[in-house]
C-alpha cells in the first residue's frame, strides 16, 4: 500500500471562502476559535488565527480569569487580557469575553478568604464592575457565570455559592449589565448539550433571572465531545430551541471532539460527523449565532493533559494541516450532503475545500426551520457557484482518496 501525492491546482484565484465566511453565509454571526497567551509566539500560530476569513471571533482562554485579572484584593492587571483583545481588534474579530465568576482558577485570597454574605458580596461586585467596565465596547459578549452546575442539577459547592447562595448568580449578572448596558451576557456550562437533569438546571437559572428582571442575553453549550459520544444533530438542535424558547441566544463555545490515541482512520471519520452534526445543529436553529471551537489546532489543545489518552480533538493538526474534521464543518456551513470529510494527507494540499471565488460575492442567508435543511440563499453570481463547486469536490476528492488508499 502506498500513498500518492495529489497536488489539485486552485480554482479561483486568491480567494477563500473558509469557516467564518461560510458561517455568515448560512445565517452565522460568526465562526471562531479560543486562543492563549501562550501561544502568541508562535508566528505560524499568529498568521493563521489573524485569518479573519477563517476565524471572525476569538476568545481568551486564561487570561480574562479571576486568578490571571484581579491577583490580589483590589489590585487588577488587565495586561495579559489586553493582549488579546488588541489582537481581535487588529484582525477585526469579535471578542467573546471569558468569563468572570467560576469556581477554579480564582486565587488563593478568594478561595481561603474569611468571608461573610456581605463581604463576599461586595467582593464579586467589584471584581465583576471592574473588569467589565475595563473591557467596555471591546466584548460581543461575557461568559458571565461558568459552570455553576453538577451533573445532577444540584449548584456546584463553590465559595460563592456557599457563601452567598445561588443569588451570586443574579448578582454577577447584574453587576456586569450595570457596568456594561450594551455587552451580552452568557450563562456557560458543559454537558448541558442533551437533555439532562443538568440541562432542566440551566434552563432553570435562565427562567429564575428573567423572572426576576435580570439581563441575560445568551446561554453557551461548551460541547466538548468524545468521538461517537456526540449527541445527534437532531437531539442538538431540539435542545437549543429549548433554551431559545426561554428568550435568550444561544452559542456554541468551547468545540472539540476528542479521540483516543492513537488516532484511525475510522476515528477522523466519524470525529467528522461529530464536527458536521453540531455545526449543522447551529446553523438549524434561529438564534443560534455562531461556534467557537476550543482550539483551532492539537499543538495547542488543553485535551492531552486533561484526559490523559486521548487528543487529536481539533480542527488543524499540531502542523497548522487541516483535518477530515475541518471539511465536515465546510459540508455543515454549505448544506453538503453525507460526510465530507477527506485524509488528512489529501487535506494538507493547499486546502482545496475552502477554495472559492467569493471576492465580489454578497449573502443573504435565511435560516431554515428546525425541521427542514438548511437553505441559504445568495445574491451573488459567484456565490452559489461557490457552495457547488465545495460539494463537488468533497465527493471528487472523498472518492479518489478512496482509490489512491487501496492501491
Amino acid at each position: 500500500m502506498h500513498f500518492s501525492t495529489l497536488v489539485i491546482p486552485f480554482v479561483a484565484s486568491g480567494a477563500y471562502a473558509q469557516l467564518d465566511t461560510l458561517a455568515k453565509a448560512a445565517g452565522l454571526k460568526y465562526f471562531g476559535t479560543a486562543t492563549d497567551n501562550v501561544e502568541l509566539t508562535d508566528t505560524a500560530l499568529v498568521a493563521a488565527l489573524s485569518n479573519s476569513s477563517e476565524w471572525g471571533q476569538i476568545t481568551p482562554g486564561n487570561t480574562q480569569k479571576w486568578d490571571s485579572i484581579e491577583p490580589s484584593p483590589n489590585t487588577f492587571s488587565f495586561t495579559k487580557g489586553d493582549v488579546i483583545s488588541a489582537l481581535a481588534q487588529k484582525n477585526s474579530q469579535l471578542l467573546r469575553c471569558h468569563n468572570l465568576v467560576w469556581f477554579q482558577q480564582l486565587p488563593a485570597w478568594v478561595t481561603g478568604g474569611t468571608w461573610t454574605n456581605a463581604t463576599l458580596t461586595a467582593a464579586l461586585k467589584n471584581h465583576v464592575t471592574n473588569e467589565v467596565t475595563h473591557y467596555k465596547g471591546q466584548c460581543y459578549s461575557w461568559d458571565v457565570v461558568n459552570e455553576a452546575l453538577e451533573a445532577n442539577g444540584t449548584f456546584r459547592n463553590s465559595v460563592f455559592f456557599k457563601t452567598i447562595g445561588e443569588s451570586y448568580i443574579k448578582i454577577a449578572f447584574d453587576a456586569a449589565a450595570a457596568a456594561d448596558p450594551d455587552v451580552k451576557l452568557y450563562y456557560n456550562d458543559f454537558s448541558i448539550e442533551n437533555p439532562s437533569k443538568k440541562t432542566t438546571a440551566a434552563l432553570n437559572i435562565v427562567k429564575s433571572l428573567k423572572a426576576s428582571g435580570t439581563k441575560i442575553d445568551g446561554v453557551g453549550l461548551q460541547s466538548h465531545f468524545i468521538v461517537g459520544s456526540t449527541p445527534s444533530r437532531a437531539v442538538q438542535i431540539a435542545n437549543l430551541e429549548s433554551f431559545t424558547a426561554l428568550g435568550v441566544e444561544v452559542a456554541i463555545t468551547e468545540l472539540d471532539v476528542r479521540m483516543q490515541l492513537p488516532s484511525t482512520a475510522a476515528a477522523s471519520t466519524q470525529q467528522s460527523t461529530d464536527y458536521q452534526n453540531t455545526v449543522e445543529a447551529c446553523v438549524a436553529v434561529k438564534n443560534c449565532v455562531g461556534v467557537t471551537v476550543w482550539d483551532f489546532d492539537d499543538k495547542y489543545s488543553w485535551v492531552p493533559s486533561t484526559f490523559p489518552g486521548t487528543g487529536s480533538a481539533c480542527l488543524f493538526d499540531e502542523n497548522l494541516n487541516r483535518k477530515p474534521a475541518y471539511f465536515g464543518v465546510v459540508a455543515a456551513l454549505t448544506g453538503a450532503k453525507g460526510n465530507a470529510s477527506i485524509s488528512a494527507t489529501a487535506a494538507t494540499e493547499g486546502g482545496i475545500f475552502a477554495q472559492t471565488n467569493s471576492t465580489n460575492a454578497s449573502a443573504t442567508a435565511t435560516k431554515a426551520s428546525p425541521t427542514s435543511p438548511k437553505q441559504t440563499f445568495i445574491s451573488a453570481t459567484t456565490s452559489s457557484d461557490s457552495s457547488m463547486f465545495l460539494l463537488f469536490t468533497a465527493v471528487f476528492l472523498s472518492s479518489l482518496y478512496s482509490t489512491l488508499f487501496f492501491l
